[in-house]
């Protein structure tokens, strides 16, 4: 019996295989190069690492899941769970080549929404405030979080391509802030003033500014989604003072970010989850201390895997097919 988890992430598209007893056989990744070109096939490769006929279900996430607000079976879901993928970040295509080699398959799956002014299972005024509040995978991730820590009431920061903070509170997530909205990532972040004026004289999309926001922006690094973290580092292990500042601003836009949401929270939390490439990382810098020096040891930090959003999505694999009907406050729909 085996349950399997997608993680559509910024750089690529991550799998997660794990048994009933929640063990993981194995996590692989496909670059979005590799599967738009064809070099690779999601089903090939998960073929490689178990038989698929004892797959008894997957759970898929897929671009911002804006067009859903259940967790559906992937064949109910129209339009793919989208409404558009227009403002989602740069657009490769690998992972639309992974849904379809999906969606061809006879692997039974289900697909989880994300986060937006339709989700049912939010606090109101976060749909209130915001059209949009995170990707299907920060769900996988707050499960994961959850199946880690026991914890009732955290915040999950997930550091990556992206910075999205989400707030759980009695074990259902209330509310999140957006990449485009809070706190930078290393390629995205939220639109300044100078930004706006690029858009409105026409010198650049919106998409565009989003795309070159987060640390990048101040490290003055362009090229491909993929290469940019690695250059940034590389940047900052070398003594390069943009890049340094880069880094140190990207940890204060976290920290503000995390101290925003523990304001609005009614319980007493019961710390940070950390995760993400950036959000996991030991080196070149220690982004659990770096982030403490803001905190003041007022937070028990933990981290988990950077992969907990296929691990995650695994995890709600498993419990949606032993019966559980609610996850994080969002309803499951099998019918």
């Amino acid at each position: 019996m085996v349950f399997i988890g997608m993680d559509h992430g910024t750089t690529g598209i991550s799998f997660c295989l794990m048994d009933d007893d929640e063990n993981i056989l194995d996590i692989f990744k496909i670059g979005r190069e590799d599967s738009k070109s064809g070099k690779v096939s999601a089903v090939e490769e998960l073929s490689k690492r178990c038989d698929l006929d004892s797959v008894k279900l997957m759970a898929i996430t897929y671009s911002m899941g804006d067009g859903i607000n259940k967790i559906l079976p992937a064949d109910k879901v129209k339009d793919r769970g989208i409404l558009s993928i227009n403002g989602a970040g740069k657009v490769t295509g690998g992972g639309t080549s992974v849904f379809s080699e999906l969606e061809n398959s006879n692997i039974p799956s289900i697909m989880i929404p994300g986060l937006h002014r339709h989700s049912t299972s939010l606090n109101d005024l976060f749909n209130a405030a915001y059209s949009h509040q995170a990707s299907p995978e920060k769900v996988s991730i707050s499960y994961n979080a959850i199946k880690e820590t026991n914890w009732k009431n955290f915040i999950v920061a997930d550091i990556s391509s992206n910075s999205v903070n989400i707030l759980i509170e009695d074990s259902k997530i209330k509310g999140a802030m957006d990449a485009c909205i809070g706190a930078m990532g290393i390629v995205h972040g939220p639109l300044d003033l100078e930004m706006i004026r690029d858009i409105d004289e026409g010198k650049r999309t919106a998409n565009e500014c989003f795309s070159h926001a987060g640390a990048i922006k101040i490290a003055c690094i362009d090229g491909k989604v993929a290469n940019m973290k690695d250059q940034l580092l590389e940047n900052y292990e070398n003594g390069d003072e943009k890049a340094k500042l880069a880094i140190d601003t990207l940890i204060m836009t976290v920290a503000m970010e995390i101290a925003g949401l523990d304001v609005v929270c009614e319980n007493e939390i019961d710390g940070i989850i950390l995760t993400g490439s950036v959000g996991s990382a030991t080196e070149p810098f220690n982004f659990q201390d770096e982030i403490n020096k803001y905190f003041k040891n007022k937070y028990e930090l933990k981290i988990i895997s950077k992969e907990s959003g296929a691990i995650g999505a695994a995890q709600i694999a498993r419990d949606v097919y032993n019966g559980k009907k609610d996850i994080l406050g969002i309803e499951v729909d099998l019918s």
